[in-house]
């Protein structure tokens, strides 16, 4: 059964689908970010909870046990060192990790099957594509902090992308980050709802 603290958690994980990851990260003092990682799938908008692999460069087969790990609403977050040389997942393991309740793939690495993957639903975040294969040999690991982009991201922290790429932080301070980034989406609907009625003057009146 699920208690009300986990239904309030995943309330407000999910709240933090509708936010901008440009308004997360200017209320993370803009220095929060992944450099480079980019959406490949027609559904931008990804939120979820990390589930963290660290591959061999070019290798995939810790990313096929870590979905035998995959939870409800998982981020499958994967270092693969930013190696573009092979690619890591494909439509296949994208399918698998859908049927199994993830949310989406974050990959510092290359994917392949890009024509299926971005005519699909399922978001899928890399840093590019490539047609060639990888390998299966390991050595890898799961759950543990890694780099995704120059970004730090630790098991269970909050990812989010968007368009604009991804973002992750601490469930600590997910509360007071999505006040603060709500505010600051109100305060700009209003600034350009001035644009439209030409009562704009300025970002810092």
């Amino acid at each position: 059964m699920t208690s009300w603290v986990e239904a309030d958690a995943s309330a407000m994980i999910e709240a933090f689908g509708s936010c901008s990851v440009a308004n997360i990260s200017d209320n993370l003092d803009r220095a929060v970010g992944a450099v480079g990682i980019r959406p490949f799938s027609k559904r931008t908008r990804l939120v979820g909870r990390a589930l963290t692999v660290r591959t061999a460069v070019g290798d995939n087969l810790f990313i096929h046990k870590a979905l035998d790990e995959v939870f409800p609403g998982a981020v499958i977050v994967v270092d693969g060192g930013g190696f573009e040389g092979r690619a890591l997942i494909g439509e296949i393991m994208a399918a698998v990790a859908k049927s199994r309740g993830a949310s989406g793939f974050v990959i510092d690495g290359a994917i392949r099957d890009v024509e299926q993957i971005s005519a699909g639903d399922f978001p899928v975040f890399a840093r590019s594509s490539i047609h060639l294969g990888p390998y299966k040999n390991g050595p890898g690991a799961i759950n543990i902090a890694v780099s995704v982009g120059g970004m730090m991201i630790n098991p269970g922290d909050i990812v989010v992308g968007d368009g604009d790429g991804i973002v992750a932080f601490s469930p600590g301070i997910a509360a007071d980050l999505l006040a603060a980034t709500k505010k600051q989406a109100d305060k700009e609907a209003g600034m350009l709802q001035s644009v439209a009625n030409g009562t704009y003057v300025g970002a810092y009146s």
